[in-house]
């Protein structure tokens, strides 16, 4: 066997590994060390990843009271009844944050504003939580405000990894456009307005959902409808919702679970609190919206899908309205796997090899 071969075998073999096993095998040999820095060797595992539900994992932050700073922490997540490996992280830069909040997960890849000291000093950085490198992002032109909505993509047409920025609602007096920062660019610039004066309705806990070459946000416009946003071309598109949703007026968000695009709301009608959920089964064809489940709670004053499991259960994120505490739950009922707190978010994201200090 020729020695050209022999890698092709080591590479099939190492690339289907978990990222901690490879930042260990690193210090096997040099040959191995610079096998697996190879930018090439990283997409291979990267695209092995992404098929493998066993790389996912679940990235959750929540605020240490006693401490008065927040914590970051990954888990595996392979069932409902299983949570495996908790891992407190380090934070980027080694700062202690008084507060942050993750925008998005994209390729391993993480857009986290941490707040040191005060909320005057903050940071927005480009974090790889499962190697710890991360590097500062240049500040947008115009400020974040606090409900801002983040995504992030890579954009095969020009081969460059893309985020997106789009403020909630709209206002005549103190419009703020959307922004798009190109990673090999280093700055952001404005985005066209849409043809229509809708109002954006996103959160700044939840991403922009990407699929399919676009980003999705629920727009108003005398209706609630879909906005996609073509990141390749910059044109708008829309899709409707099912009829349900734009019958009333409610809490409504744009979500991915295992590659489909999903509708979510929180409803109050008559003293009554419902989370439903709806799939679409065929990409932009509004017959195909499919209702997953409703849940009836209470204490549910809002709820976000984070994560689908192998089984077809979803794990969502909520706010309890009597206790004001952040928790995750199913279908079935609280998932107690995983902690309850004040001021916390979580979101599934693939481990990686990418390195953000190559993308720029």
């Amino acid at each position: 066997m020729d020695v050209y071969s022999e890698e092709n075998i080591l590479v099939g073999i190492l690339s289907r590994l978990p990222v901690r096993s490879l930042l260990r095998f690193k210090c096997v040999s040099k040959f191995w060390g610079t096998l697996i820095d190879e930018p090439y060797f990283k997409m291979k595992n990267l695209t092995h990843a992404k098929k493998d539900k066993t790389f996912q994992k679940f990235l959750f932050y929540k605020l240490r009271p006693k401490k008065s700073i927040f914590s970051i922490y990954s888990c595996s997540v392979s069932s409902v009844q299983l949570v495996e490996d908790i891992r407190e992280l380090n934070c980027p830069l080694n700062i202690e944050p008084r507060h942050c909040i993750v925008y998005c997960c994209c390729d391993g890849l993480v857009i986290i504003k941490v707040y040191e000291n005060s909320v005057e000093r903050q940071i927005l950085l480009l974090w790889n939580p499962s190697t710890g490198e991360s590097i500062v992002l240049p500040n947008p032109e115009f400020p974040m405000e606090e409900f801002s909505c983040l995504g992030m993509c890579f954009d095969s047409t020009s081969n460059d990894y893309k985020i997106l920025k789009i403020p909630n609602g709209v206002s005549d007096h103190n419009r703020v456009p959307g922004e798009v920062l190109a990673l090999k660019s280093g700055s952001w610039r404005k985005i066209v307005e849409h043809p229509r004066d809708i109002c954006c309705m996103v959160h700044g806990m939840h991403s922009l959902a990407f699929i399919h070459g676009s980003f999705h946000w629920v727009g108003n416009s005398k209706r609630y409808f879909v906005v996609s946003f073509d990141i390749s071309h910059e044109v708008y598109g829309e899709i409707s919702l099912p009829e349900q949703i734009s019958l009333i007026s409610i809490n409504i968000g744009i979500s991915i679970l295992d590659g489909m695009l999903c509708a979510y709301t929180n409803a109050y009608i008559q003293g009554n609190r419902t989370f439903t959920l709806w799939v679409m089964n065929d990409y932009g064809l509004k017959e195909s919206w499919h209702r997953i489940f409703s849940i009836a709670d209470p204490d549910i004053c809002i709820a976000a899908p984070k994560y689908r499991f192998a089984d077809g259960e979803v794990l969502f994120w909520c706010l309890h309205c009597e206790s004001g505490e952040n928790a995750y739950r199913t279908e079935r009922g609280p998932f107690t796997l995983l902690p309850h707190g004040i001021l916390q978010n979580g979101f599934a994201f693939t481990e990686s090899l990418v390195s953000p200090r190559l993308l720029t």
